[in-house]
């Protein structure tokens, strides 16, 4: 059942009395204790639309306002916001929307110390320094005892000139034991080259070297690790440099100091590269484990340490050309801490 048209106390605040129409109140509310008028109450015009007042005119423009006695604007001018080239999120001086910092980057944000701005020119993918937050920049490198780390391929230029010359000593001293083990492998590898030749794959009742060319092949390594030794150890002990590292102008120094290797280091750095040479007769894995050995300071960072410089805690950096032994004052690269 309806209820009726008529004044009711309101339901929603008991001290006054509103008009229900059957469906629905309407009307503005009127005391409760006020006299009713008969019917319906009267219908409430629509309010007046406001203009707002125009500012005063004023000589400083403002962050929103142009020159003096211009109207207020809503936002920058026309044309301002993310331009082409400029990726987003740009800010605007003042908090205005749609503005960016002149000859800004992308990603920027605020000045000021404001999270989310970069160091001026920033590329992305700069690592952040310690103490700076929000920062992008790569580390420098190490210098340690103040001298610039050597280049691989310096390293490798210089242990190329000291392996030619390790040769040519072997030459002299190793090279009757080599003849020798060549005329008992000679047979051999002729009877293969003739059957190659004539297109048979056959091994069988091909001439087998005698055991002397064992014996030759350990007398060959022995005399050849003797040599590298005493080319590379004492010259490395005395100053950290060989000949092909004196070319190159790089040495080897202690991480603990900048001083000389000492018989002990130096002869420790040698023989994780050296001795393997002896391993020459088991199937060559003397030569794989040189090999890895030459390619290991590519893999370490940040000092581009070998295995025999971790070995015998050393690494290899640059001598500077005009003194040899005074670490290089260039501003550019600033010192680093030895770790």
């Amino acid at each position: 059942m309806s209820v009726q048209p008529g004044w009711y106390v309101d339901p929603a605040d008991t001290e006054t009395r509103r008009y229900w129409d059957g469906e629905g109140w309407l009307g503005a509310p009127i005391p409760v204790d006020a006299t009713p008028p008969d019917g319906p109450p009267p219908v409430e015009p629509p309010p007046a639309p406001v203009t707002p007042a125009a500012p005063a005119a004023s000589g400083t423009p403002g962050p929103a306002t142009g020159a003096s006695g211009w109207p207020p604007q809503q936002g920058p001018p026309p044309g301002y916001g993310p331009q082409p080239g400029h990726g987003p999120g740009w800010g605007a001086p003042g908090g205005q929307p749609g503005w960016g910092p002149q000859g800004g980057q992308p990603g920027w944000g605020p000045q000021g110390g404001q999270p989310g701005w970069g160091p001026p020119g920033g590329q992305p993918g700069w690592a952040p320094p310690a103490g700076h937050p929000g920062w992008s920049m790569r580390p420098p490198e190490p210098r340690p005892h103040g001298f610039a780390l050597a280049g691989y391929g310096r390293r490798l230029t210089a242990r190329l000139i000291d392996f030619a010359l390790v040769l040519a000593l072997n030459v002299v001293a190793n090279g009757w034991f080599v003849w020798r083990w060549l005329q008992e492998w000679a047979p051999y590898w002729q009877e293969v080259f003739r059957r190659a030749s004539r297109g048979e794959t056959s091994a069988d009742g091909l001439p087998i070297p005698s055991a002397q060319a064992e014996s030759l092949l350990l007398v060959i390594l022995l005399i050849a690790t003797a040599l590298w030794l005493a080319y590379e150890v004492p010259a490395m002990a005395a100053n950290g440099q060989t000949v092909g590292k004196r070319l190159m102008r790089i040495r080897a120094v202690p991480i603990a100091a900048d001083q000389p290797l000492g018989i002990g280091r130096s002869l420790s750095r040698w023989s994780t590269m050296g001795l393997p040479t002896l391993l020459w007769y088991c199937a060559g894995i003397g030569l794989v484990l040189q090999l890895v050995d030459a390619l290991s300071p590519l893999f370490d960072h940040p000092l581009r340490r070998a295995l025999h410089d971790k070995r015998a805690q050393t690494v290899v950096v640059e001598v500077p050309q005009h003194t040899g032994s005074t670490p290089s004052n260039d501003r550019n690269q600033p010192p680093g801490d030895t770790p």
